[in-house]
This record gives C-alpha cells, sequence and structure tokens, in this order.
C-alpha cells in the first residue's frame, strides 16, 4: 500500500506557508486496509503508529523559512509494509524577519487621475555559487516580477484580493533557476487591481487606498553557507513610461508596445500598517486554451468566437508595423444584429461606462507579442477594430482562475444535463478567482449569499479546502463587535446605500455555514474550532434581532403571544431573491423592509448547526441559548405561516420548500406543505419558481416527497428551468432564468454559478454519494425519471469514490467503487443495505 495525493493544508508542496504546525494529508493506493502509518522528517519521526486514518499534524513549530522533506510509509490489512512517498512543505517569512520596506512610485497621487503601470528596478551581482533562491513579494495593488526577463512563478492577478487594510497576502516563489553567477537584474510592474482601480457594479476607485505599493524580498543562499538579501527601499529605480499606460482589472489595457521603461528616477519609500501574510491557499493560473473562429460581424469589425463563454484573456503573435493600432472589445453575446454588445453587463452613466472590457494595442515594428497583464474579462466572443487581419492561429483566449483541483465528474444518459454540468463546472471556474465572485464581468464581487449555497456543489466539483478557507478569512476580516457579518467580502466596491444589507439573511449567514459544511465534507474539526468565538458572536446578532421591530418598511406579522419573542422581523434583507417575475416581481422595498419568513427560518435553522457545532467541541455551557432559540424561532415560524401574508397556501415554491427543508413545520402542516408544493409546480407547468435561496434545496424536498416529481422538475427544458440554459445554447450558467432574453425579462451576466448549485443533488442523490463520518461514505443513489444511466466520480479528501446505475430491461444494476482504506453503506431504492469495503460492487434492483 502506498500514500498518493500528499497535501500539506490541502496544499500540494506549499512554498511559503504560515500554518506553524501544519497538517499532512493522504489518500492511500493499492491494498484494502491502511493499519499503520509512519512519517519521518530530518527532525522527527513518528514512528510507527497503528491505525487508518489519513491525516497527522507536523509536531514541530515550523521557523522562518524552514523546509520539511518527508517521507509518508503505510502497512496495508496484512501488516505488509509498502513504498515510501515523499513530498515537502515550506514555511514562509515570520513577521520579524521582513527586511523590505514598502516602496511606491515618486508622484504626488490625484485620487481622480489614471497612472500607467509603475516599473521598478534592481541590479546586483552574484559572484557564488546558488544553493537556493526564494522571493517573498506582495503589494497594495497587482504585480508581476521578472527576474533576468522571466516570470517569477505562475500566479496572475497576484498578490490576489482581500481587505488591503486589514489582510495583506504575500507569495513566496522559489526563483533558484533564475538567478545566474554574474549580474543580475530584477524588474517588477505594478498596477492599481482591487486596491486602487475599479470594483463592484458601479467601477468605485480608492476603495483601499489612493497609493499603490510594493514589497519585496529576494534572499539567495549559497553554497558556502552564506546568504544575501535584495530587498525593496529607495535605491530601486522607478519609472511610469513603460509600454503598459493603463490598466484596470475590469476596464482593461492601454498598451503602446514600442516603448520600454527607462528607469530615470527612484522609488519613494513608504509605509502600509499591516504586516503580510501567507495567503495558504492555491494560485491564481492559466488554464485551458481556445483557438477562436474568425468571421466579420455586420458593424464590419472581425468577430471571433472561442466557443466557450469564460473569465480570462487573450494572448497574440503578430508581424505588424510600427503605429498600427488593435482595440479590442470583450463580451458574452451578440446582439439582434450578430455584433458583439456588453449590454447584458455594462452600466452607463454620464460620468463613466463600466467595465469596458478592452484592450487598446498600439504595435512596434515586427514582432508583437502580447498577452494580458493585469485585466480580466468575461467573454465568448472578441470584437477586433484593427487594419490588420488576424488569423485564428495567431490568437487565443485563455482561461484563469484559481487553481483547484478537479474531484468531480458526472455523466448521465441526458445531453441536456450534461451540457448543464459541464456549464456549471465552467461558471465555477470563471467565477473563483482568489474570491468566489458571482459574474466575471459587472459586479465580481464576493457576494456571501451566492458562496454559501454553492460551498457543497463547489466541494464536489473541486478539492476546495485551501480556497474556502481563505475566503473564510475575508468573510471575518469584516467581522464587526455586534457579531454582524457581511454581505459582500471583501467588502470593497460597496455603495453606500447598500451598507444596510450586510447582516442579511442567507447572505452573511455564511460564517455559520460555511464552517459547518467545510467540517461535514472534509472532516476538519479545526475549522470549527478556529472559528467557534467568531461564529458565536454572530449568532448572538442574529438572536439580537428576535423579537424586535423592524422599522419604517416592517410590517406586522400578526404573531401573538409567546412567539412574538422569536420572531425576526427586524433588519434588512435580500428575501429569496431574484424568483422569476412572474412569480414574484421586484420592487425597491424589498431591500428596505425585513424578512420575517426567510429570516425566523434561517434563524432557527442556524441555531441547529450551532447546537450541532457546540456538542462537537463540547461548548455545552452554550447549548440552553441555542436550544431555545432554535426551537422558538420554529414555533414563531408555525405561528406565522397561519397569517394570511405568509400562508402555507402559495404558489411561490420557495415559502413552501424552505419550511419542508428546514424541518420547520409541525405534523398537520408538513403534510399540507407537501402537497400544496406539488399543487404549486402543477400550475407552473412543473418549471422552477424559485430565487437564489430555494432553488439548490427543491430537489432535496421533493426527493422525500416522490423522487420521481424531483426528477420530473429536473428534466424540465421550459424557461425557467436548468436544461432550458443548454438547450438555449448556453456553456455556462446564467443569472436570470430568461437568460439573454430581455423580451422575457433576462438581464445580467450569462457566467454565474448560483443556479448551478443543483449539482450537489445529482453527486449525493442521483448517485447517492454522501460522506457521513472519516473513511466512511453512505452510498444511497435514487435512479428516476427518463435517465437510463448515471455515473458521479468524487475523489474525496478520503480518496476517488465512484457510484453509479444503468436501467436494463426491468432491472436498474447499481456500481459502486469504494477507495482503498475506505468502507461505504450501500443503501438500495428498495431498501436493501450492505457493507461495502474498499474495492468495486454491482448490485441488481428488478
Amino acid at each position: 500500500m502506498k500514500a498518493v495525493r500528499l497535501k500539506t493544508e490541502y496544499l500540494k508542496s506549499p512554498v511559503g506557508i504560515d500554518v506553524q504546525r501544519p497538517r499532512i494529508f493522504w489518500n492511500c493506493e493499492g491494498g484494502k486496509k491502511q493499519t499503520a502509518y509512519r512519517i519521518v522528517t530530518e527532525k522527527w519521526d513518528s514512528g510507527k503508529v497503528d491505525g487508518d486514518t489519513m491525516r497527522a499534524e507536523y509536531p514541530l513549530t515550523l521557523l522562518s523559512r524552514e523546509r520539511v522533506n518527508y517521507t509518508v510509509t503505510l502497512w496495508d490489512e496484512n501488516g505488509v509494509e509498502g513504498e515510501p512517498s515523499t513530498d515537502f512543505f515550506e514555511f514562509g517569512l515570520s513577521r520579524e524577519d521582513w527586511r523590505a520596506k514598502w516602496i511606491t512610485g515618486d508622484y504626488t497621487v490625484r485620487p481622480r487621475t489614471r497612472y500607467p503601470v509603475d516599473c521598478f528596478k534592481k541590479e546586483f551581482t552574484v559572484t557564488k555559487n546558488i544553493k537556493k533562491a526564494r522571493l517573498y513579494i506582495t503589494a497594495c495593488g497587482l504585480y508581476q516580477a521578472k527576474l533576468n526577463g522571466k516570470k517569477a512563478g505562475d500566479f496572475c492577478l497576484a498578490p490576489g484580493y482581500t481587505d488591503y487594510n486589514k489582510r495583506v497576502q504575500y507569495q513566496t516563489y522559489d526563483v533558484t533557476d533564475l538567478l545566474e553567477k554574474g549580474a543580475n537584474a530584477i524588474e517588477i510592474e505594478l498596477a492599481d487591481g482591487w486596491y486602487r482601480g475599479s470594483i463592484g457594479a458601479w467601477g468605485r476607485r480608492n476603495q483601499f487606498g489612493t497609493e499603490t505599493k510594493l514589497l519585496a524580498q529576494l534572499e539567495t543562499e549559497f553554497d558556502d553557507g552564506t546568504a544575501e538579501t535584495v530587498a525593496t527601499d529607495g535605491s530601486w529605480l522607478w519609472s511610469c513610461d513603460g509600454p503598459i499606460r493603463f490598466a484596470d482589472n475590469k476596464d482593461g489595457e492601454v498598451v503602446e508596445s514600442f516603448r520600454e521603461p527607462s528607469y530615470t528616477g527612484h522609488a519613494k519609500v513608504t509605509a502600509h500598517g499591516v504586516v503580510p501574510s501567507a495567503s495558504n491557499n492555491v494560485p491564481v493560473t492559466e488554464h485551458e486554451r481556445f483557438s477562436p473562429v474568425i468571421t466579420r460581424s455586420p458593424n464590419g469589425r472581425q468577430l471571433l468566437d472561442f466557443g466557450q463563454n469564460i473569465a480570462g484573456y487573450i494572448e497574440f503573435h503578430i508581424s505588424a508595423h510600427l503605429g498600427q493600432r488593435m482595440v479590442w472589445r470583450f463580451g458574452e453575446m451578440l446582439d439582434e444584429n450578430g455584433d458583439l454588445t456588453q449590454k447584458n453587463f455594462q452600466l452607463v452613466t454620464k460620468r463613466r461606462t463600466t467595465p469596458l472590457q478592452k484592450i487598446e494595442y498600439t504595435c512596434k515594428e515586427g514582432q508583437n507579442d502580447y498577452k494580458t497583464t493585469f485585466a480580466v474579462f468575461g467573454f465568448r466572443y472578441a470584437e477586433l477594430e484593427s487594419d490588420i487581419e488576424i488569423k485564428p492561429e495567431e490568437v487565443e483566449a485563455i482561461a484563469v482562475y484559481s487553481d483547484m483541483e478537479e474531484t468531480g465528474f458526472f455523466d448521465c444518459s441526458s445531453a441536456l444535463l450534461n451540457k448543464f454540468f459541464a456549464a456549471t463546472k465552467w461558471s465555477a471556474k470563471g467565477n473563483h478567482l482568489d474570491i468566489p465572485t458571482d459574474c466575471p464581468t459587472r459586479e465580481r464581487h464576493g457576494w456571501t449569499g451566492d458562496a454559501q449555497i454553492f460551498f457543497v456543489t463547489a466541494a464536489y466539483l473541486f478539492d476546495f479546502a485551501a480556497f474556502s478557507e481563505k475566503y473564510l478569512c475575508d468573510v471575518y476580516d469584516w467581522q464587526k463587535k455586534s457579531g454582524r457579518l457581511p454581505q459582500i467580502a471583501p467588502h470593497g466596491g460597496v455603495d453606500f446605500y447598500m451598507n444596510v444589507m450586510d447582516g442579511s439573511t442567507g447572505w452573511s449567514d455564511i460564517g455559520i455555514l460555511y464552517p459547518y459544511r467545510f467540517y461535514k465534507m472534509y472532516g476538519d474539526r479545526a475549522i470549527l474550532e478556529k472559528y467557534y468565538c467568531k461564529m458565536k458572536k454572530y449568532a448572538s446578532f442574529l438572536i439580537s434581532r428576535c423579537g424586535k421591530w423592524g422599522g419604517p418598511y416592517a410590517r406586522a406579522t400578526g404573531v401573538r403571544g409567546n412567539a412574538k419573542k422569536y420572531i425576526v422581523n427586524c433588519g434588512q434583507s435580500y428575501d429569496e431573491w431574484a424568483e422569476p417575475a412572474d412569480v414574484k416581481s421586484f420592487h425597491w422595498t424589498d431591500f428596505a423592509a425585513p424578512h420575517p419568513e426567510v429570516s425566523t427560518a434561517y434563524t432557527s435553522y442556524l441555531m441547529g448547526m450551532m447546537i450541532e457545532i457546540a456538542e462537537t467541541l463540547g461548548k455545552t455551557d452554550d447549548l440552553p441559548l441555542y436550544r431555545e432559540y432554535r426551537d422558538g424561532c420554529k414555533r414563531a415560524y408555525r405561528s406565522l405561516v397561519k397569517t394570511p401574508a405568509y400562508s402555507l397556501d402559495t404558489d411561490r415554491q420557495a415559502r413552501l420548500v424552505r419550511p419542508l427543508y428546514m424541518d420547520l413545520l409541525d405534523e398537520k402542516q408538513t403534510e399540507f406543505a407537501k402537497a400544496r408544493l406539488i399543487k404549486a409546480l402543477e400550475n407552473y407547468g412543473w418549471r422552477l419558481g424559485t430565487g437564489f435561496l430555494s432553488t439548490p434545496l427543491i430537489l432535496d424536498v421533493l426527493t422525500e416527497i416522490d423522487h420521481e416529481a424531483a426528477y420530473r422538475l429536473l428534466e424540465n427544458e421550459e424557461i425557467p428551468g436548468w436544461l432550458s440554459m443548454p438547450k438555449n445554447g448556453a456553456t455556462t450558467v446564467w443569472e436570470a432564468w430568461e437568460g439573454p432574453d430581455s423580451k422575457k425579462g433576462g438581464i445580467g451576466s450569462l457566467n454565474h454559478y448560483s443556479k448551478g448549485a443543483v449539482c450537489e443533488w445529482l453527486f449525493k442523490t442521483m448517485c447517492g454519494i454522501r460522506i457521513d463520518s472519516e473513511n466512511h461514505f453512505t452510498v444511497k443513489p435514487v435512479s428516476g425519471g427518463s435517465f437510463m444511466h448515471a455515473e458521479a466520480k468524487y475523489a474525496s479528501i478520503y480518496g476517488k469514490i465512484e457510484s453509479g446505475w444503468k436501467r436494463n430491461g426491468g432491472t436498474t444494476v447499481f456500481t459502486v467503487t469504494v477507495p482503498p482504506n475506505c468502507s461505504a453503506t450501500v443503501i438500495l431504492p428498495d431498501g436493501t443495505a450492505y457493507k461495502q469495503s474498499a474495492g468495486k460492487m454491482t448490485y441488481e434492483v428488478k
């Protein structure tokens, strides 16, 4: 038996983490059962440890710059020792070891002025044989570093996105192979990025500061044991006359390729009040590449169709003459004439239009090689205005997203569902760029509601652990003394009138929902321990809203007596959000008013989670309060739905799905709600009528009522419905149910992952894969509808599990493959249950 998929803190061979006692994870390959493991490093030997756990904590406190090479050896069920596996991890810089100084360009910033990219340079000489070299670097802004003309690392849009006034994350690059004995030069470009560039729906600028700045420390260790450091300070050369004349991560770049930076000035030393910390996250990197089909659009411009809606940028290699210009525009759709349009995401005011998603490129003589550096766009199409005729082989679109390992795969007999699954995965890729965004075009906000409803789907599709831990830091960076959490994290670009929506039910609830679901998917108790006190503060915030009046736009609920104490009828929130227009039309007071049905439901639901978390951590003193409000809010909810305004006798599917999923109703109410949900679906032609919060829940509820009802809704191909998207040519998930058809009410981004959260059901119910404890799964597949076969593969934290079924006449054959060192309880549709150890088994049900 051999250890495979070795990771440290969910990262493969990480360089520059700052977890002082990191955990090592592995899966098993070969054999049935791990009976013991041994981990050996230069300083520590665990000895032979009996047991089947596939994780262990490194027990020694790491020192600054320390690299640990380790081997993992396993023993199988027969006590046979296997082949050792090797990997490493490396600590970054301790706070006290930063010798570099923050530097900036030598100019006085005018907040309303946009500036060219700053260029910094330091020349130095290496006289000894190089053993290793590390570049520790970060910025308030975006940087790209080159050593001797070659890019350091593969991180794009570094250092990523945080609230830079609370946390600045640095990267560590192994640059040993980039340094040379003799003369060397490090050059760094610095752009506005999220720090002072345009962010949010309205392209607000200077959200974290007006002065971009850079911090870099290059450390070289030599064969003779000595070391030298080159760190940013006032001696670095600077100029802002390089080729990139404008760079904005939403609007694009203006490039004059014939320019070279003069470096005639010097950097200015400045300061920033935050000591950098390691991101402990996967980097943002380049991925799939697409060649275009090139035609002429009706407006006479060159139109490039890359065939897939992505988030990314382009690269081209052309021959041109000095001064020839190229203007590129990028978008997700064509208008009614067949020209590229940006109307589905672009906001236009008297002062500005945003986002531009544009590149203006002026050529130099001869070969022109360009790749976008400081911008990323959401697009399938590109429009080129130029007298240069570009050929398909000269240009590529490059998908750019966080480098999360793909772990979830699905296939079935429905071509449309397969396409929708692929579209969901593409929307997840396009909207996970250091934070989970709503869309890669208009807002690019880290909406917490979108993120929380998609967490489990994301955790099936990708190794989502490191990414989601980083984002949870972003969420809790914002937490207020009251315990309130944000609607958007990081909070940059949020318009002042939206601030009252922080604390919104279903959005800010991510503070409890994320750690809880993380714990369930990854078996990681440490995430609960790390955030328990902060979750407790948020729970207190939720409790503080119970029984209070909500202000001028609040309506009386009609609830009387003791139940009134537990009704949540204060605090503005988004309600269900984005139900189809013919189900629930939007009015601006939907923002201004509290929503007691949603808020009371979620408060009870979250208190139930806090009970489980407190029990897991042994926080027994907290249990009585959480139980009081779980049960009290549940009683209040039962009273609320007896009133005419919130009656269960409704065609609003969300109002029925939510209480059924969250187990809020008494027995009589439950039976009524189940029957009424089926009637509501019949009245709406078995189309989806839910919004953001309940769309991921509806198939779970229907499965409990009648699994064939769940399949009937899933297979609906009409708008609104999941399959209507690929049926109408979508390659990513639409924001609006109606998609690009504005005549039917559609608007917004065509790359918005939230409705793809239904893919969670494909894994956990259709194919039945669920993690229920360490090294153990429950596999309970539910076949149905017109599907002839379905199969899911999930490379979980414990190994790859596979489950599928295929109909053959009157028999359905189920196949389950359990990874080594794991077991599963397999429950078939006829109710029979089997205990399965590692390996592949087939089961038949007639």
